[in-house]
Formats: structure tokens, sequence, C-alpha cells
């Protein structure tokens, strides 16, 4: 009777390991597939019946893109398991080439980033998350692409196609909102640092596409310094007044904010 009960409680005793030891198991697993896994998965562009080329076949017809391509940030992504003559950089972003090639350069079977923003996403996954944002620029609604404000060829991609190499930051933007970029009597200081210091250029939660919320956005230069008796200082001025009303420009006070022609505290 003893000997029948040390058995019954060493098969509970051993139900309870593998019980624990399975459960282990599977935690193991799912972290394992949850925290180990690249931040970026890369799956190579398919076109159906086409296989890759490499780069040295394409520069039958695109030279002059090719010879310039190797300088190009985009130019160190190739596939390292496929060995054809001068990498897989082009097919990367574009699918593989033969049956473009064996076509006579039909683009039916080659894909354009600068028609579906799709393939570039296959990388910036971070990007195409800001575009869904509530506020961005319409790429995703196909209004706009990514190849009008980046070179996806050139030495510099954040660089409009054919963008001189010393442009200002701001040039890429130029291209659409001239009446923001456009030289004003009363800078805006910030202008000088480029677009980018007040705007998030795919997307943001804020409107206007505002890296920050109205208030919090001015106040990352224009420091708010605590007075004596509750008066608020902004750049040596009594705001207290004025901040009761709105922000800088909602109030009525800082409306030209990307620049003035008549008034250096940047009104109209």
């Amino acid at each position: 009777m003893v000997n029948a009960t040390k058995r019954g409680i060493r098969r509970k005793q051993t139900v309870i390991v593998a019980a624990a030891l399975g459960s282990a198991v599977v935690a193991a697993f799912f972290l394992n597939s949850c925290s180990t896994t690249p931040a970026e998965v890369v799956v190579p562009l398919e076109i159906p019946g086409a296989h890759y080329v490499g780069n040295q076949a394409c520069m039958d017809c695109h030279a002059e893109i090719v010879r310039e391509f190797p300088a190009s940030p985009h130019g160190l992504i190739h596939s390292a398991s496929l060995a054809l003559p001068g990498g897989t950089g082009c097919e990367s972003c574009h699918g593989p080439g033969s049956k473009h090639i064996e076509s006579g350069g039909n683009a039916k079977f080659i894909i354009n980033p600068g028609n579906d923003p799709a393939s570039c996403f296959q990388c910036h996954l971070d990007v195409q998350a800001e575009f869904n944002l509530p506020y961005h620029h319409p790429v995703i609604e196909g209004h706009m692409n990514c190849v009008q404000c980046h070179d996806p060829h050139g030495g510099d991609i954040f660089k409009p196609t054919g963008g001189l190499a010393m442009a200002w930051q701001n040039e890429s933007c130029e291209q659409c909102h001239r009446e923001q970029t456009r030289p004003f009597v009363f800078e805006h200081e910030a202008m000088r640092e480029g677009c980018t210091v007040c705007h998030n250029p795919h997307g943001s939660i804020n409107r206007k596409m505002l890296a920050e919320s109205d208030p919090n956005l001015c106040l990352r230069c224009h420091a708010q310094v605590q007075g004596g008796s509750g008066i608020i200082y902004i750049g040596n001025v009594d705001h207290s007044g004025f901040l009761q009303v709105g922000t800088c420009w909602t109030a009525g006070c800082h409306t030209a904010i990307h620049g003035s022609n008549v008034d250096s505290l940047l009104r109209y």
C-alpha cells in the first residue's frame, strides 16, 4: 500500500515536471520569436517568371545610373546569396530584371518605386508607419512618391534628383512649398536649419505635420522664463498676457512664421 502510494506520488511529480518543462519550452519559443526577430524583415521582390541578373546587365541601357550608383547609400544594398556581376543593388529595389531585359525594356516587367512606394517600404518600415499618421504627405494615397524628394541613385538621397551638391536642406520642400521657402527681409532663423526642425516630412500626429504641438514647438528654441509675481518672459519680453489668448501664432502675434517682409517680429 505504501509502495503504491509512493508510485502515485512519483507519477504526479513526473507529470508536473513534464508540464512545467513543456510550458518553459513554449514560453521560450514565443519569447525567442518576438524578441530576437530583426526590426526590419526584408523579403526579396518578385516579378513572375523573372530572375536576378545583376547590376552589370543593367549597364547596357542605364550606364550613367549604374556608374554613379556605387557612391549612393542604396548602392550598399545587395543579396549576399547571389554572386552576380556588379552585385544586385539595382534589383533590390526594382525586382529581378531578366524579363525586363528580354522584352527590350518593357516597363511592366520591372518595379518602379517612382510609381509605387511598396519596394521602398520593404526596408523603410518606420517611414511607412509615419505615412499612416493623421497628418502626412499623400504618398500612400498615390498623389506623391518618394522619388519626388529623394534621389534613390545619387550620393545624397536626401536631395531631389538634379539637386545641387551644396544645396540647403529646404530644396526638396521648395519644389512645392515656394511661398514658405522664398527669401524674406526678416527671416525666421529656424529656416536656416531646414524645414525638418519644425516639421516631420513623412507624417505626424500634430496638424501641419509639426514635430511637436504648437506651444511646445516654439519653446524648444525660445526659452520660457518664470519671473517674479507670476510674470512669464520669452525673449526678455513679458508674455504673461499674450499666453492667455493662445500660442505664438494662434494668438495672432507671430503669424508670418516662415518669415516676413514688413516686421522683424514675424508679423504680416
